[in-house]
């Protein structure tokens, strides 16, 4: 989509010429010739993503399953450490840690996990 911009902002400028040109010619007043503008530069760029494979909502699509996916992965976390209470999950997740976070059932108390899942996650979504 970045790529498109200065694609579509040469085309807008031309397209913004052109209806200028035609309202003119038919004595279009300001408001038709905005409509006629909208609409042909919608036309314009919905060619262009199609030409290109690259409409918008295909960025918002991972989205919509990476969210579901990390609630649902949450909350699964939080009932086998926390809802089983006396179970062998439990058990394991008391004495499974390593470094300075030996007992997994227990929240961080140096927030080094979060705040570092937190940047990892960020670069992720930046690179």
């Amino acid at each position: 989509l970045e790529n498109l911009q200065p694609e579509i902002k040469e085309l807008a400028k031309r397209l913004r010429y052109e209806v200028s040109v035609r309202g003119k010619q038919l004595g279009w007043s300001e408001k038709v010739a905005r409509f006629h503008f909208a609409k042909n530069m919608r036309r314009i760029v919905t060619e262009l993503y199609i030409r290109d494979n690259c409409h918008p909502f295909k960025a918002t699509l991972l989205l919509w399953v990476q969210i579901p996916m990390w609630v649902c992965v949450s909350l699964a976390l939080r009932n086998c450490s926390v809802g089983a209470v006396g179970s062998a999950v439990q058990e394991q997740f008391s004495s499974g840690g390593a470094l300075w976070f030996t007992d997994l059932t227990t929240p961080d108390s140096t927030w080094i996990l979060p705040v570092s899942l937190g940047l990892v996650n960020l670069l992720v979504v930046e690179v």
